[in-house]
Order: C-alpha cells, then structure tokens, then sequence
C-alpha cells in the first residue's frame, strides 16, 4: 500500500502580518498550517512594514512541521505585484503563497513563472472567492504547482447576491470538491466566525469533512483543536480500515463481502484514505 506523504492539511490558521509578535504563538498552535495574511488583516499604511516582518520571519529556519504560509495581496493589485516580486526575490522563501482574488488559472501560472527562477519549489495555494473563479476552478485546481483551494466562502457570498449561510453556498463548496478530487489536491473550507461559538464551529467543520473538504481555515487559535478533530479519522475508524484492508489484502478476489462489509474498488479506495490521513498525522 501505497502511504501519501503530504503533510497534513487539516487547520490552517491565519495571523495577521500586522502582529509579528504573534507568529511564534501561531506556530505552537497546533496548526498544520500557518498562513501569515498580507491582505486583508493588513491596513495600506501598514503593508511594508508587515511584508518585511514577513520575510524576516521566513528567514527563521523551520523544524516544527508546520507549513509555512503566506496570503499576498491579489496579483491584480499593486500591492499584489509587489508581494510577489518581494518574495519571488528574497532569499528564503515560505513553503506555500496563498493567492486571493484568483479569477483564472492564467494567475496563478504568472505567480509561478515569477517564483519559478529562485524559488522553484514554492507550492501555490489558490483562494477561490470570486464567481470567475468558481467557474474556472478545475483549470485552477489542475494547474501544476497547486497544492490546495482554499474556499473564501463571504465574497463568494457577495458575488453570488446570496448571504454567506451553508445553505445557500452548498453549490460552491461541492464544485471545488469536485475540482480538488479531479487534481487529487486539498481543499480547505471557509473560517466560521462565531468565535464563541464551538459548538457551531464544529458542526460546520464535520459537515465540510462530510461533503469532502480536507480541512478548515481557523481566524483564532482556539478553534484550531476542534478543527483538527472534525478532519481526523477516529481510532476505531483507523482500526476498522486496518482490519478490512489486511483481510482484503489475505484473498485474491476482486470483489467480496468481508465481515458484512462489501469490498470493491470504490470502498477501498475510501479505507486507504483513512490509513493514509492517520499515517500523516501521526508522522
């Protein structure tokens, strides 16, 4: 059996480039992800000083595990361009760059053509928020260089003339399911806003995982456990897919019903996910 090696995606917390001071905390967190945010956490008069704090802090070396990320300002902006050049130059670069704004798969190649000279290795994490993007977003999904979707769930609202509610942004979220299963990336959910709220972070957080979301994004640190649990399969879930496939694995038939259980391709397909997301946690 093949085990996906991909670190686990499963909480990405977000902190603001304005705060460097918390950056070490982010990183104790428990996130999987850490994404430093350029754009919206950070006023205009505010954003130099956040993007030198930024590189600075990718300078520092990283034996943590946890995924370094950053959100530039949209590449459509100046302050984009900008971003971008600056870390398409400097000398060590984060993991991941998380694009906002993205309308086509055309951005995110020029954010990789720019990157590809010193940093050829920098992963590309797209925010689908806006209508174009939703309309283009297997092309997005299947550009090379992409390793995850992030959905913006509250401009996606906006542009669709819908509030930002489960019910009315279903359409969206199963379409970048769709997209992310096609290319075999990630696809993280939209951050819940109810800080205070756990019960309803959690309900959100498993019904995402339900319909095929990989992880969530967080907005504060305190929601990152809850997060991590809604995407993790149980012990008892992990011991189930174990037993099945070792007994599956024992026969030589391609189809068979193993302790009520019928096994055929599509079903395994699902108990070597599970053994493949514990093996990545656990590492």
């Amino acid at each position: 059996m093949e085990i996906d090696a991909t670190p686990p995606r499963r909480s990405f917390l977000y902190v603001p480039a304005a705060r460097p001071e918390r950056f070490a905390k982010a990183m104790t967190s428990g996130a999987d992800m850490v994404c430093v945010d350029l754009e919206d956490a950070v006023a205009g008069d505010a954003k130099e000083a956040g993007r030198k704090a930024t590189i600075a802090f990718f300078a520092e070396p990283n034996t943590s595990g946890v995924e370094r990320l950053v959100r530039i300002n949209g590449i459509r902006t100046a302050e984009g361009l900008v971003d971008l050049y600056a870390f398409a130059t400097a000398e060590s670069a984060p993991d991941g760059i998380l694009l906002p704004k993205v309308k086509t798969a055309e951005e995110v190649e020029i954010a990789l053509d720019v990157l590809a000279p010193r940093h050829p290795d920098v992963k590309i994490h797209v925010q689908l928020e806006t209508v174009e993007a939703l309309e283009d977003a297997f092309a997005i999904a299947n550009t090379p260089g992409v390793a995850s979707l992030i959905f913006g769930g509250y401009d996606m609202a906006a542009g669709l003339r819908v509030e930002p509610n489960w019910d009315t942004l279903l359409y969206a979220r199963q379409r970048l399911v769709h997209a992310a299963a096609t290319a075999k990336i990630d696809l993280l959910d939209m951050p819940f806003f109810g800080l205070d709220d756990e019960a309803g972070l959690k309900r959100e957080a498993e019904s995402a995982q339900k319909i095929g979301f990989t992880g969530k994004t967080c907005i504060h640190p305190k929601q990152v456990a809850v997060v991590s649990a809604a995407f993790s399969p149980s012990a008892a879930e992990i011991a189930r897919a174990r037993d099945l496939i070792a007994k599956y694995e024992a026969q030589d038939q391609a189809f068979v019903v193993i302790d009520g259980v019928i096994l055929e391709a599509p079903v395994l397909q699902r108990l070597y996910r599970t053994l493949a997301i514990a093996e990545r946690i656990k590492a």
